[in-house]
């Protein structure tokens, strides 16, 4: 809940800023891109995530992830409540993608198409290794080399595959075949 409330008062206060400096100035009413709210929701979000979001870039994915930043881990959970990594990604894809996959990290990459690193793109998939021959954690892959996922010790985070840990552990990325373009 105070999430919303500071976006909200975010919007609010560089709105009220917009509108003033627009009154002090005699111009042409034009729209600039800090007075379009979806512009302001973008910029907001890239600051937040560390990801330059662009028009084209999937809004309700960075509301979504959002939103569940901060919920505690809990394997095998897929509540509020507590939730793991593949739950946190299926949960992404249901209600972002309308794309039901499936609940392991194992069986949502055999689902996928492999893709390297540097290929992601917003909404991809990472896989990691981590101390096994398996496929042990996954997350979603936003840009800027951040990713979304539910992490054991912190619970639902962003992190970067260029930290020394996920770097080492990273398996593979992977694209669902059906939100191919």
């Amino acid at each position: 809940m105070g999430k919303k409330i500071i976006v909200a008062l975010l919007l609010t206060i560089s709105f009220v800023s917009t509108q003033a400096q627009t009154n002090n100035k005699e111009q042409k009413p034009t729209t600039t891109k800090t007075e379009d709210p979806d512009n302001l929701v973008t910029e907001y979000f890239s600051q937040i995530m560390g990801v330059a979001l662009s028009t084209t870039s999937n809004l309700k994915l960075y509301q979504f992830v959002y939103d569940w930043i901060g919920t505690p881990y809990r394997f095998g959970g897929e509540s509020r409540k507590g939730i793991d990594c593949s739950a946190f990604t299926k949960e992404i894809y249901a209600k972002v993608f309308n794309t039901v996959i499936h609940r392991n990290s194992r069986d949502i990459f055999s689902m996928s198409i492999p893709i390297s690193r540097e290929d992601l793109q917003e909404g991809d998939l990472v896989f990691f290794k981590i101390k096994s021959r398996s496929i042990t954690h996954m997350g979603i892959y936003l840009g800027n080399n951040r990713f979304a996922h539910a992490s054991s010790s912190r619970g639902v985070v962003l992190s970067n595959l260029e930290e020394p840990y996920y770097k080492r552990y990273f398996y593979k990325g992977g694209r669902v075949s059906e939100l191919l373009k």
